[in-house]
């Protein structure tokens, strides 16, 4: 649907309600959007304090307020007249929502500092308040309703944009294991995107035709219209959409976080807010495996559940907030001491020197010992359950793997999509892993097939796409086929510890070992979450005796920061947060 300027009709009448376009479809969503809180209106006395940081500012028609590209933009609330905000500005444009007096314009690029998706132009003159973008990050900071007003918009308005998909474009085969890569640090850190498939995608071709570039070029990725990054890295990718932070050569940080997960988001937004010089990386996106559940009902304080992105969401904000540095990409590969500092190495060649590390790289998901396994990796079978693989999976029979919590929940979201989801457990009870919670919206979902005692031993396909399984009775042995377009794999999980090469002692199963356990391969005191070496902690997943929940790695993050702070006061930095000493284990 394309929303008609109204002022062309009728230039002196106002429209009688704004119009969005909703998530599924191209039909407006009118003023019901407020009731989600996407699009509210502010006050007259917000409006005036908005215009005490920035200024009133008066607008003409077919001025533009910012544009999808722009490294930035500042603020805007709309005093009087009317503007719309587009996608492809000028080129096959699509009007995603026209604004009027009282709303704000924006979406979460002006709180993350990455790069603007959208145009805002002036559809009838008037006049805007316009607050400088780092400006507004402190409004939001200081004053709770104002900042929770405008951040539950902006986070709404994002996940608009993807299930619109609006925004830059990646373009290739389903079969190219760099156009999945794409695709996924995409969708894991949740870009405004859409995905061209050339295998079916008929104007794909044309496409790239009219844009110079050869089908063996790709994949490629393509901004604002017309500018083309051939098969970049990630790294490049999210520097150039404002993802990546450079670090200043030669700092010297107080504390190096490893991973962005729940640990390393609580840790960089206590580090950082206790004046810690805090920097934060993750290989591929914040929020770690909790980033991917599409819904958790059992954390504190959200007795309606929240996504793991929105709590992810609100945490990176919030560690920003206080001047904590999160780089993604920034993938770890080593761990190394220098001149009584530690060193972090990053794979692109960067190095960090802390005085302080804790090792919050989680885990990753095991795979299933299957043959041909490589070859649907990607393309039919997933490790994460989020809104860009739910879209492949629309009106298909899928099959999940797995009897704990993330098997449940990404059951329950693509079933949302799917036209029936299997859900494949080898051991004779649903309620063994799976929270009872969980176990009763699983079997209640009319959905939702639960096969007890089942294995996968064969998958079914040709060219990479997956089309059936075989799966086995482990107690009665009986093979069957079941239809299945994709397969998600949720089967436990192995550290991400490799990177820290013999430096820290691991327990049997390569998790890392941290205080009473770390001083037994050491002479000295070591305090509780503290490795095997001084200064060096570990928290979450990674860490060997950890409760796998979110809440748990929340918990160990806050504390690790507090035992930094012990450490970083015995050797003269910093003077002790709180003056109650931190326990010591022997």
């Amino acid at each position: 649907m394309r929303v008609q300027d109204p002022s062309a009709a009728e230039p002196n009448r106002p429209p009688d309600r704004m119009e969005f376009l909703s998530l599924n479809n191209d039909e407006p969503l009118s003023e019901t959007a407020d009731l989600y809180g996407a699009y509210p209106r502010l006050s007259d006395q917000q409006l005036e304090a908005l215009a005490r940081h920035g200024e009133r500012r008066p607008t003409r028609r077919g001025e533009l307020l910012f544009r999808e590209g722009d490294p930035s933009c500042d603020f805007y609330a709309i005093k009087e007249g009317m503007v719309a905000v587009v996608e492809n500005y000028g080129r096959d444009q699509r009007v995603i929502g026209v604004h009027g007096p009282g709303r704000f314009l924006g979406e979460l690029n002006l709180l993350t500092g990455q790069t603007v998706f959208l145009t805002a132009e002036v559809w009838q003159p008037g006049e805007v308040v316009v607050v400088p973008a780092e400006t507004l990050r402190h409004l939001v900071a200081k004053d709770p309703a104002l900042g929770d007003l405008i951040l539950r918009a902006y986070l709404l308005r994002r996940s608009m944009l993807i299930g619109l998909g609006a925004g830059f474009r990646i373009v290739g085969s389903r079969y190219s294991p760099d156009f999945r890569r794409l695709r996924e640090f995409a969708a894991r850190n949740r870009l405004p995107h859409r995905w061209i498939d050339l295998e079916e995608d008929r104007e794909a071709e044309e496409l790239l035709r009219q844009l110079g570039i050869k089908p063996e070029e790709t994949p490629v990725v393509l901004l604002q219209g017309a500018e083309v990054l051939r098969n970049p890295s990630n790294a490049e990718l999210a520097l150039r959409l404002g993802l990546r932070v450079p670090t200043p050569a030669g700092t010297v940080w107080d504390l190096v976080v490893v991973g962005s997960g729940p640990a390393g988001l609580a840790a960089a937004v206590y580090g950082a807010s206790e004046g810690l010089e805090t920097v934060a990386v993750d290989a591929v996106a914040t929020g770690g495996q909790a980033g991917t559940s599409p819904r958790i009902e059992n954390y504190l304080g959200f007795p309606s559940g929240v996504s793991g992105l929105e709590l992810v969401e609100r945490a990176v904000i919030q560690a920003e907030k206080f001047g904590a540095r999160i780089t993604v990409p920034g993938e770890a590969t080593a761990l190394e001491q220098r001149d009584g500092h530690h060193l972090v190495r990053l794979s692109d060649g960067a190095e960090l020197v802390t005085r302080t590390v804790l090792v919050a790289s989680g885990v990753r998901y095991r795979k299933l010992d299957l043959a041909r396994l490589d070859e649907f990796e990607g393309t039919s079978i997933h490790h994460a359950a989020t809104l860009a693989e739910a879209k492949l999976c629309r009106g298909d029979p899928v099959a999940v793997v797995g009897g704990g919590n993330s098997a449940g929940q990404a059951a329950l979201f693509l079933a949302e999509q799917a036209a029936v989801v299997r859900l494949l457990v080898r051991d004779d009870d649903l309620g063994r892993d799976m929270s009872r919670y969980l176990v009763e919206q699983v079997e209640r979902h009319p959905r939702v097939e639960v096969l007890l005692n089942t294995e996968v031993r064969e998958l079914i396909g040709e060219a990479g796409s997956l089309q059936a399984l075989i799966v086995e009775n482990n107690r009665t042995l009986e093979r069957t086929r079941t239809e299945a377009r994709a397969l998600f794999i949720f089967i436990g999980a192995e550290p991400c510890a490799w990177w820290l090469g013999g430096q820290i002692a691991l327990d049997e199963k390569g998790f890392v070992l941290t205080g009473t356990d770390a001083a037994r391969s050491s002479s000295r005191p070591t305090l509780v979450l503290e490795t095997s070496r001084t200064g060096v902690f570990a928290a979450g997943d990674v860490r060997s005796g950890s409760i796998k929940r979110v809440a748990a790695a929340v918990g160990e993050g806050s504390m690790a920061v507090r035992l930094v702070h012990q450490r970083l006061a015995e050797d003269g930095h910093h003077p002790l947060a709180g003056g109650v000493p931190a326990p010591r284990l022997h």
